[in-house]
């Protein structure tokens, strides 16, 4: 296990919680070489009219099916490593996950435009637990109702972040391009669906344009 330090950041509505270097280095490259052989996927969305795939490759691990924008991301087994470190996450942070949404960012153009994890199969007021390999990158927040109110964060590899109830209702988190990184990045969100809900998920954000 890496430190133990814990910063915390109130936002008003909820707030932040982060533990840098969660993962030791050794742990990093251990769980990174392990999840080389998921099935990972690129995924279509629709951006103004038309059909593009994500900047971005996709792979899922999951009690049940989570349906979005007309797709399925089945539910898979989760591979043993990923169930560990889902009961460590939870240990962490005191929260119950369920599903891993793992996004694999090949360099600095692939990204993820502003949006929230609010759908319905999350239930009222989630807790999101965000685990970051590789690359550093630019997190960024800002008020659903005042864009102009924002916070940024640089994600380490092994930082674990875990955004709190009440995080998504008001505030809405984006990955931006970084144009000259060339480095690769892989974001684990551990998140908790609800049975009776999971008809209804739509996690697909809006992505920029840019």
């Amino acid at each position: 296990m890496g430190s133990n330090t814990v910063q915390w950041q109130d936002l008003g509505e909820g707030g932040l919680t982060l533990w840098p270097h969660w993962l030791t280095a050794v742990e990093c490259q251990r769980l990174w070489a392990g999840l080389q052989a998921l099935p990972w996927r690129q995924y279509p969305l629709r951006l103004f009219g038309r059909e593009v795939l994500q900047p971005r490759l996709t792979a899922w691990a999951s009690d049940a099916d989570y349906r979005y924008s007309g797709l399925i991301l089945p539910a898979t087994p989760w591979p043993d490593e990923l169930a560990r470190l889902r009961d460590r996450v939870q240990a962490t942070t005191g929260q119950r996950f369920n599903s891993v949404l793992l996004n694999y960012y090949r360099d600095g153009q692939d990204c993820i435009g502003w949006y929230s994890d609010d759908e319905a199969s999350l239930g009222p007021q989630p807790a999101i637990a965000s685990l970051s390999l590789g690359a550093t990158r630019r997190f960024l927040l800002r008020r659903r109702t005042d864009h102009g109110e924002r916070h940024e964060l640089r994600l380490n590899g092994g930082d674990l972040l875990l955004m709190g109830p009440g995080i998504q209702e008001a505030w809405q988190h984006a990955l931006p391009r970084q144009r000259r990184l060339t480095q690769e990045r892989i974001n684990l969100t551990f998140r908790l669906l609800h049975p009776d809900r999971y008809n209804v998920a739509t996690i697909a954000p809006i992505e920029e344009s840019s």
